[in-house]
């Protein structure tokens, strides 16, 4: 089967903080031929980084709190727990948007960093692409509340053990996507990833 499809009419339905757009479409099908037209709704946002912040030698590792609007459904529960995060602005790298932010939101300089994965958020409906980092960073003087004023930013950042991480994902304290992947990744490569970062100090 070759795989296409055929964007028959784009609009943009609404250009705000995010931007969302409508398409009629049609795309061939596995059984052959081609799909009836459809509409679908796409929340656009451009390429991300996220970057779990890790202190090898304390084994701890960075965390972030913040009132988040796509959580007021359960409004006790609207400040997620969540890892550093950010947009790619035209003329940056990934790298250096999980530099400057680890900055911004939480006052960390990263000493080295890894390529965890690139992945799509929700792409049934947003076509947000994340690119996951690992960061290795000193935890000593980490804390309090840091972000942007001019956006509007109120991040409450504060270490905690790596098994304190992992047990708040089992026990649903982390409710986020993006921090659960990266902890899990943690939690499998670890050792390997202490081994390597303190050996070469």
């Amino acid at each position: 089967m070759k795989k296409q499809f055929e964007i028959l009419d784009k609009d943009i339905v609404y250009n705000g903080f995010f931007r969302m757009e409508k398409y009629r479409l049609k795309h061939t099908l596995y059984a052959g031929g081609w799909s009836e037209e459809i509409s679908r709704e796409l929340f656009v946002r451009g390429s991300c980084i996220a970057v779990l912040l890790y202190d090898p030698d304390a084994d701890k590792v960075v965390l972030i709190e913040q009132f988040r609007a796509g959580a007021m459904i359960v409004p006790e529960r609207a400040w997620l727990v969540e890892i550093v995060a950010g947009a790619i602005e035209d003329g940056e790298t990934a790298e250096e948007v999980a530099y400057r932010e680890s900055v911004e939101e939480a006052g960390c300089e990263i000493q080295e960093l890894i390529t965890i994965n690139e992945f799509y958020t929700t792409p049934g409906g947003a076509s947000e692409r994340i690119t996951l980092f690992c960061g290795k960073v000193d935890s000593t003087h980490i804390g309090g509340v840091h972000g942007l004023d001019e956006e509007h930013e109120d991040i409450w950042v504060r270490t905690v053990s790596f098994e304190d991480a992992y047990h708040m994902v089992q026990i649903g304290e982390i409710e986020s996507a993006i921090p659960i992947i990266a902890i899990q990744w943690l939690a499998l490569n670890r050792e390997q990833l202490r081994q390597l970062w303190v050996s070469a100090q």
